[in-house]
């Protein structure tokens, strides 16, 4: 039986998507972030030594990170689907944007979260200025100028085609979709890029997205 060790508001909401999606049965065993820290559980760390999520467990298998959680259901329950065909051009897209989503989509709208905590966090009166005038510098001067970057590529590649490896839904758009809600929620993702908000609308109708976040429970990132 396959066990997604799911974290709230995390990025193994897109597992369980993707078992909607192919149509497999599996458990789920929750964990809650600390709510000061927002970091998971130490218990985690029983189930893979850096106590992240996501992870699943598989008859004995332990795999961890989201492409290759993805890539490991494709290969053992696809069947074919949910991947462009071997050789093909919608396979290089497909492999590209299931490793493009975490290698650098993700990375400014991580480094934005870290510094808007450090613009709010508590702090003596005489260093908060200065902690917010370093994270604002670091926001307008490299930061926010690489999540448009990364938006406007998205934009025009959505606008090629409708979904990220070709013309078929298949387990890359599932990858994408975090890091697009991440910037939706707090990367100035909006209906100024049309395209990247319908792709949105379009998951978010998908009935196993919907079943997903039935089991998953509360999703903050859509908020």
């Amino acid at each position: 039986m396959i066990v997604v060790h799911h974290l709230n508001n995390s990025r193994s909401q897109r597992v369980l998507w993707l078992l909607e999606e192919l149509g497999l049965e599996y458990e789920i065993v929750r964990y809650q972030r600390d709510p000061k820290t927002m970091l998971a559980p130490p218990e985690l760390k029983a189930i893979h030594p850096l106590g992240k999520s996501p992870v699943i467990t598989d008859n004995g298998v332990v795999v961890a990170e989201s492409g290759a959680i993805a890539e490991y259901l494709i290969d053992t329950y696809g069947n074919g689907r949910l991947v462009p065909p071997a050789g093909t051009e919608e396979r290089r897209r497909w492999t590209y944007f299931l490793h493009y989503a975490e290698g650098s989509a993700m990375a400014p709208l991580l480094m934005k979260l870290i510094f808007d905590r450090v613009e709010s966090s508590p702090a003596p009166f005489f260093v908060k200025p200065i902690a917010k005038a370093i994270a604002g510098k670091v926001k307008g001067s490299y930061i926010l100028p690489q999540i448009a970057m990364h938006l406007d590529y998205l934009e025009a590649e959505l606008s090629q085609r409708p979904w990220f490896a070709g013309n078929e839904f298949s387990a890359a758009d599932i990858q994408m979709s975090f890091p697009l809600e991440a910037a939706s929620a707090r990367g100035g993702l909006n209906e100024s890029r049309p395209q990247l908000a319908a792709f949105l609308q379009r998951i978010h109708s998908r009935p196993a997205f919907q079943r997903a976040l039935e089991r998953g429970g509360p999703y903050e990132l859509l908020k």
